[in-house]
């Protein structure tokens, strides 16, 4: 039994225990290029939100990380096979959920560990912290939290080099041979406020990509993921300790 995780964890413990962070990874159901399994954001939540709690827990953290909920928001993904969408205000109303039950049971702290770029927390945060006051409420994408130019070579944000390097370290089985893979070759919109990213508009992925990816995988490997996912994973797994290390009213300098 891993006491970090909360799928691992039985009421003999936890009759008398109570945490000081609930970690909930947040993943994604889609296609990943033609080499990477739907599964891709699931596998890389379960993983860096495990080992960045295993890490947290080892330097005394006293965390518990949730399962992981395996669909985004995948609206720009209508028209490809299987991409299971979950509307925006649907993860409102699951988040809200959650928070109810740690807010009631005082567990005071929520960290969600995003693996998806589709999703983003920020302003349902917002309004949930309105809701419930008393909660510190946190999310962070752990897909940035380092400088993916230190480690891989071809950029790009979906069944990238790093993605995939990932996938061959956790789970090399699932990934076809990289011949087979699409070049994740992106198309740019003719908008230029949207190409210098201060305007936005959401992504049709099925005219961004001929084979879903952004971003060239063909020089992924086992190694450079290993190195990637110790190292965001030791970033994660610092976040959490501040995390539970800090106390309300006291964040700020």
């Amino acid at each position: 039994m891993k006491p970090y995780l909360l799928a691992e964890s039985n009421w003999k413990t936890l009759e008398n225990h109570r945490f000081e962070l609930a970690v909930l990874p947040w993943g994604a159901t889609e296609a990943h290029n033609h080499h990477l399994p739907y599964g891709t954001d699931v596998y890389e939540a379960d993983a860096v939100a495990g080992e960045a709690g295993r890490k947290a827990w080892h330097k005394g953290a006293n965390v518990t990380v949730m399962p992981t909920i395996p669909f985004g928001v995948n609206t720009g993904q209508s028209d490809i096979y299987l991409d299971i969408n979950l509307n925006p205000s649907t993860q409102l109303m699951i988040l809200q959920d959650i928070i109810t039950v740690l807010d009631r049971q005082g567990t005071k702290k929520l960290l969600i560990v995003n693996s998806h770029g589709g999703n983003d927390f920020k302003t349902m945060l917002r309004e949930l912290g309105l809701k419930f006051p008393d909660m510190m409420l946190f999310t962070c994408n752990w897909f940035q939290a380092l400088d993916k130019t230190k480690y891989f070579e071809e950029a790009g944000d979906h069944a990238d080099e790093m993605e995939t390097s990932i996938i061959m370290h956790l789970h090399p089985e699932l990934v076809l041979p990289l011949e087979e893979a699409g070049n994740g070759t992106e198309k740019k919109s003719k908008i230029k406020g949207v190409q210098e990213k201060w305007a936005w508009a959401e992504r049709k992925w099925s005219e961004v990509s001929e084979d879903t990816g952004i971003g060239n995988p063909k020089k992924s490997s086992p190694e450079k993921g290993r190195k990637y996912f110790d190292d965001v994973t030791d970033k994660v797994a610092e976040l959490m300790v501040e995390i539970c290390k800090v106390k309300s009213g006291e964040m700020y300098i």
